[in-house]
């Protein structure tokens, strides 16, 4: 870190910081750059993104024309490097405890459904179906026109005798077949065949190979998990309010996701469409929300780039509670910055004007000015009756997993340089 800093004044003297500062600014210009190409159309979205592109490059050309561009590639390799070793040093020796497994006795009657469209194909491409069957299993292939309802099918298979539910498709079917298997205390089955596949991630199954959970069916151990409501409709993952509910509620999105997100968000952002949320949990207040995301179980980070969207642990029987307000290019710098309000448990007060507030609770209570709210749930949207209360059920859903699966890595925690002082400090007096 300290020879980060110093290679800038070394290279350059007197005029060292002036040469940081020009770096920093051209960072500012092109987040406030990146904000006018997403919350407006026209010339100024043109305009924005000339800024996000011209103002690295100029600050770039500057440091090249006046012989600071391989110190400054050297300066950033170095904070680069100085935060990843904060971070490895900060992080606990041994990952947070798992939910405690059980050995279990292979299901007599397994069924499974499968969306044959999910993922791109992935059920005939690593031949789900004949191995699902050939271990057993009843198995259910879906109307690729999405006509089925898969949860009355899984209710029905809890009638004709199955004792295990299982699901080879996104997370938004998951939800739907978790419920019934919750409500009927069956185990729950989770094959990765969708397209990102965020709960079978935090249950440390292997993304790349759905076919491996099959060997639940025959070796298998069972973890007992949360599962999150808003209102009566189950979510494995998250609810979404506001912005991206919005965007992904538009009928164009699921053919053309990147050209309905630029169409959709400069009205959701700063125009009279904005939406504004209000959030109660426990204590804490917060209104005018643009978006709100309620997890079960909180994630690590609000921007993670090595494990995005990562939750730790799926018993902690708390969800995760993501606060977003953002009305102009300054408080878009501020939040990409990381100049947002600290995580806070359940503390009181009426949270930050503008930025990022992170908290976790057990229940909250989701308003808006209109009779109906929509709400991404699992990447499905739907529309709620205005409040929507958001709970979490401790240990409600039993999942069978393989034994034998990666699992997930140890949490990285953002650098703080005062805990890497304080552990420097420490390992110095005692001489480790």
């Amino acid at each position: 870190m300290f020879a980060a800093a110093l290679v800038p004044p070394a290279a350059a003297g007197a005029a060292g910081a002036a040469w940081v500062l020009l770096g920093v600014a051209g960072l500012v210009l092109a987040a406030a750059g990146l904000w006018w190409a997403l919350a407006h159309a026209g010339l100024v979205r043109i305009a924005g993104l000339v800024l996000v592109v011209a103002a690295p490059l100029a600050v770039l050309a500057l440091y090249a024309r006046h012989g600071l561009l391989m110190p400054a590639v050297l300066s950033l390799a170095l904070w680069a490097l100085a935060l990843a070793a904060a971070r490895v040093a900060l992080t606990p020796r041994a990952a947070a405890s798992p939910p405690p497994e059980a050995a279990v006795a292979p299901p007599l009657r397994p069924w499974v459904a499968m969306n044959p469209r999910s993922g791109d194909g992935k059920v005939a491409r690593f031949r789900l179906a004949e191995r699902a069957r050939a271990a057993g299993a009843d198995v259910v292939l879906l109307d690729p026109g999405g006509h089925d309802d898969v949860a009355e099918r899984a209710r029905q298979a809890v009638r004709d005798g199955a004792d295990l539910l299982a699901v080879a498709g996104g997370d938004g079917t998951q939800a739907l077949v978790a419920e019934v298997a919750a409500a009927h205390d069956l185990p729950f089955l989770v094959i990765p065949a969708g397209t990102r596949n965020h709960f079978a991630l935090d249950l440390g199954l292997d993304r790349e190979d759905p076919a491996a959970a099959l060997e639940a069916l025959t070796d298998g151990v069972e973890l007992r998990v949360d599962l999150g409501f808003a209102a009566d409709r189950v979510f494995v993952n998250n609810a979404s309010f506001g912005v991206y509910a919005a965007v992904v509620g538009d009928p164009a999105y699921r053919e053309e996701k990147l050209r309905t997100t630029l169409q959709a968000l400069p009205p959701l952002l700063t125009g009279d469409a904005a939406p504004r949320l209000r959030m109660r949990a426990g204590a804490t207040r917060l209104d005018g929300l643009q978006a709100l995301l309620v997890s079960n179980n909180p994630y690590r980070r609000f921007v993670d780039t090595a494990h995005p969207g990562r939750r730790e642990r799926l018993d902690s029987g708390l969800l995760g509670v993501l606060c977003v307000r953002v009305d102009n290019a300054a408080e878009a710098v501020g939040v990409l910055a990381g100049a947002h309000a600290p995580d806070t448990p359940d503390g009181p007060g009426e949270g930050p004007a503008a930025g990022v507030l992170r908290l976790t609770a057990p229940d909250v209570v989701v308003e808006a000015d209109t009779p109906t709210v929509a709400v991404g749930i699992d990447g499905e949207s739907v529309r709620l009756p205005a409040p929507v209360v958001c709970r979490i059920v401790p240990g409600a859903l039993r999942v069978r997993v393989p034994r034998r699966r990666p699992g997930t890595p140890p949490r990285r925690p953002p650098a703080d340089w005062r805990r890497v002082r304080d552990l420097a400090r420490h390992r110095t007096r005692t001489g480790g």
